[in-house]
């Protein structure tokens, strides 16, 4: 198969971009859409010019790094998928695809597809974590974990912190990723010493960078993971409880 690419090509973060125009000829359809891309790259390469920008690393789905937005769509046209996992058997021949990078203030382009998300390490590095007594391994099954608190515990830790949920959010809100972060650590036994203080260190840190959540949902819609919005109301509530009991210790309440 053959497509027309249209892609954002920008040097650098305070440089202007552009789109420019490609063509990827003799694609396998069963080909993942970087595969595509580097194809593509392989002929620039071959021309004297400068390949296409793009982050990816385990192309299994797994590791975040990857993240485009494809015909104004967060990884493209299959939902529940990472761009590294969408293949080109979901386009038609001779379809014109626009690709874009992550579009938000707090995703500063570094070059053509590649945004710099390390505040998300930020997020995570202001309360992600939980207290633990060092020593010798304790037993797999030394603390009790209720199933139903398990379960909504894996389905939370699945983000893979890509940024997608930022990209399609009218606000640009990081509250889907946040949410997830927090939620899968104060579910569990383990998480809760540092429960509240979490909360708030991480909800005030995504504050400093991102919108504010107003419940478009677009967010749930183009996780690659499928986690759903149910996780931003657990961290609201915890959000809630924290300030009740600060105001408690303050003897202001």
């Amino acid at each position: 198969m053959d497509v027309r690419l249209r892609v954002w090509r920008q040097p650098k973060g305070d440089v202007t971009g552009e789109f420019i125009d490609y063509e990827a000829n003799d694609v396998s359809p069963e080909a993942s859409f970087f595969e595509m891309l580097d194809q593509v790259n392989e002929a620039l390469n071959h021309a004297g010019e400068d390949p296409i920008a793009f982050d990816s690393d385990c192309r299994e789905g797994i590791c975040g790094a990857c993240g485009l937005m494809i015909n104004g769509s967060p990884h493209g046209p299959q939902q529940g998928t990472a761009t590294c996992q969408v293949h080109m058997r979901k386009f038609t021949d001779g379809q014109l695809i626009t690709i874009e990078p992550w579009r938000a203030a707090a995703f500063p382009v570094i070059k053509d597809l590649v945004v710099d998300r390390s505040i998300f390490d930020e997020i995570i590095e202001s309360g992600g974590f939980i207290s633990a007594n060092i020593g010798s391994a304790p037993d797999a099954n030394a603390v009790p974990v209720p199933h139903t608190a398990a379960e909504s515990a894996m389905d939370a830790a699945a983000c893979i912190g890509c940024g997608a949920c930022v990209a399609a959010c009218p606000n640009s809100a990081a509250n889907l990723f946040t949410a997830a972060k927090i939620t899968h650590l104060n579910l569990l036994p383990q998480g809760q010493p540092e429960r509240y203080l979490r909360t708030v260190a991480m909800v005030e840190t995504m504050e400093e960078y991102f919108g504010s959540c107003t419940n478009f949902g677009e967010c749930e819609t183009a996780c690659p993971k499928n986690i759903s919005i149910d996780v931003i109301a657990w961290m609201n509530r915890d959000f809630v409880a924290a300030q009740w009991k600060n105001l408690l210790k303050a003897g202001q309440a």
